[in-house]
């Protein structure tokens, strides 16, 4: 019996069968995709954002290929919306986690605080509702310390590099939601954060961000009652 592997899988070597179980949308099959007529952009498919960043992640300069890519999907951040959802609580709505890339649309709670932190790897938000802020930080002599701030709002698109520590605030009163983009796997990669006073560094992993989310989204329930 011959067995036939999607486009996807080929792309990325069997990677899918390894996904975290999560909720996809349902997307048009290949064969009964409708015509675009000139000018008109494609609504939002989640498996084909996918597969086109795993082949944009091919290209000679991987980065600026995979911005391309999140710039031209949330340059219509409605469509991005319509396709993935109101946010509802905070977490991470994961679609692709491979050795090389990772992808997820973040929400975060209205007013929601994160404390600064580092990816080790290069990184892609791309905000399709909401605002983010950002204070990027660096290492100084003493310690991290602050030196540039910016502010992303709907449509809008960041490039973090590797080595770049930011800290994250939404000052909304509403929901902000952003697709994420990263150029390795970020789930089994060990990082840092720092202490939002002392600014001692600490580890920072999978269960520190889990934990992270379940006090953010009571904290929000909080606010509801």
């Amino acid at each position: 019996m011959s067995i036939r592997l999607t486009r996807r899988e080929l792309l990325i070597g069997g990677a899918a069968a390894t996904l975290p179980s999560v909720s996809m949308a349902q997307s048009t099959p290949n064969n009964t995709r409708f015509e675009l007529q000139k000018g008109q952009k494609r609504p939002f498919d989640r498996e084909r954002f996918v597969e086109d960043c795993i082949e944009a992640h091919m290209e000679a300069d991987p980065v600026a290929a995979v911005r391309e890519v999140l710039a031209s999907a949330v340059s219509d951040h409605r469509a991005v919306l319509a396709g993935i959802g109101d946010p509802v609580q905070a977490g991470l709505d994961v679609m692709l986690s491979s050795p090389t890339l990772t992808i997820f649309a973040a929400a975060w709670t209205p007013q929601m605080n994160l404390l600064p932190h580092d990816h080790l790897m290069w990184a892609l938000i791309g905000i399709y509702t909401g605002r983010e802020d950002n204070i990027l930080w660096r290492n100084g002599e003493g310690g991290i310390e602050a030196y540039a701030a910016n502010c992303l709002f709907e449509g809008d698109v960041a490039t973090l590099q590797a080595n770049a520590i930011h800290s994250v605030t939404n000052p909304l009163l509403r929901f902000t939601g952003g697709i994420h983009i990263y150029g390795g796997d970020f789930f089994a990669t060990e990082r840092h954060q720092w202490d939002p006073e002392t600014l001692q560094r600490q580890p920072s992993d999978g269960a520190v961000i889990r934990a992270m989310f379940e006090r953010e989204n009571k904290r929000y329930l909080k606010l509801c009652d």
